[in-house]
């Protein structure tokens, strides 16, 4: 227990320093792009100028719309309402008789100048404040995914904790145990011991991107993930196979390489598990347009219509074994799939069985090949 607290203080710790790290790539990021709109206008105001010898009644318009293009990808306000400033006296001084000087005193400047301050403060409100309210519901979403996964995981994991207390304290205390019932005991401890090791997998990849810790994407091979997952899966449901469909061309996704592949094995996970009788796992990966798309399916007993009213909420009991609840991984999963840009979805196939699927943006080379062909 002691370890477990030493480990959450050490990475509480990496994420305030990688957070730190974002804050100051975020400032970076703003300033170049605030520069870069800003010479971009009045490079186009300047040449504009040139074409109608100097009379240039389209400086404001495309000062304001850079404005607006500043408020739209920079953070925060501050940045915004700088632009308008600036570009009310870009306006005024270097594009507005007399030329190269600030001159507020000619009839209608100062009502025109107003009008653009206001209209360029505007814009950049109201677009600051779209952002935020998006950021807002994002925050709710992940506060209300991190709400439903404490209360799911809160409540099952009394039962497989009392189940290995219980049963550790049959095999050391009871010693005229049969090989068979030691055996039967030992095989209930390894089992309850996976799940809890998975369900704490699915906290960790929480943990990952909760915090306002921005993701680190980098384009991936999408089949190598898929491997590297069902390596995983093949370690605890050895005897399951797992059949994948590939194209031929190479699959690229920028991604969390690590989070994916929880998905992937929540997935597939999930299929063993709840899929009463499954006798195969299928995964079919593809490219439609600029989405890389994954689709497991199984040939189990597929979704009641109950349960696919609460697949992705954390909610969902599975099972029935008192702590196997299927909420908990594809609540995960949903989350980590949107925080990557792309949706995740399930239905029952059509010839039986259960069939989930998530898309990814495509990577930019994949797109470009695609393009080609």
């Amino acid at each position: 227990m002691m370890s477990f607290f030493l480990w959450l203080f050490s990475h509480r710790k990496e994420q305030e320093r990688a957070a730190s790290s974002d804050r100051r790539a975020t400032v970076l990021h703003d300033s170049v792009l605030f520069l870069l709109i800003f010479l971009a206008a009045i490079l186009v105001c300047s040449a504009l100028a040139r074409l109608f010898d100097d009379n240039n009644p389209f400086a404001a318009p495309v000062f304001i719309l850079a404005v607006a293009l500043i408020a739209r990808f920079t953070h925060g306000y501050a940045w915004g309402i700088a632009a308008s400033a600036l570009g009310v006296f870009c306006v005024n001084f270097m594009f507005t008789y007399p030329y190269w000087e600030f001159d507020m005193s000619i009839a209608g400047y100062p009502l025109t100048f107003t009008s653009m301050l206001l209209v360029s403060l505007s814009i950049s409100t109201l677009t600051s404040r779209i952002k935020r309210q998006e950021q807002l519901r994002l925050e709710m979403e992940m506060e209300k995914m991190r709400a439903n996964l404490l209360r799911s995981v809160s409540h099952d994991l009394r039962t497989p904790l009392a189940s290995i207390v219980g049963s550790s304290s049959v095999l050391l205390e009871d010693e005229h145990l049969s090989d068979g019932q030691r055996a039967e005991l030992l095989q209930s401890i390894n089992r309850d011991a996976r799940w809890l090791a998975q369900v704490t997998e699915n906290i960790l990849s929480i943990t990952r991107f909760s915090g306002g810790v921005t993701l680190r994407k980098e384009d991936e091979v999408v089949e190598e993930v898929v491997s590297s997952a069902i390596v995983r899966f093949r370690k605890i449901h050895a005897a399951l196979p797992v059949i994948v469909h590939r194209p031929e061309e190479i699959l690229l996704a920028p991604m969390d390489a690590t989070l994916i592949e929880q998905v992937i094995f929540n997935l597939l996970d999930n299929a063993a598990v709840h899929g009463k009788n499954a006798s195969r796992i299928e995964i079919s990966l593809f490219q439609e347009g600029d989405r890389v798309i994954l689709r497991v399916t199984d040939d189990g007993c597929g979704f009641s219509k109950a349960a696919l009213a609460h697949l992705f909420d954390g909610t969902l009991a599975g099972s029935g074994d008192g702590h196997r609840n299927m909420g908990i991984g594809l609540s995960v999963c949903q989350s980590i799939v949107r925080a990557h840009g792309g949706a995740l979805s399930a239905r029952n196939a059509a010839g039986g069985g259960a069939c989930i699927e998530f898309w990814l943006p495509a990577g930019e080379e994949a797109n470009h090949e695609n393009a080609q062909e």
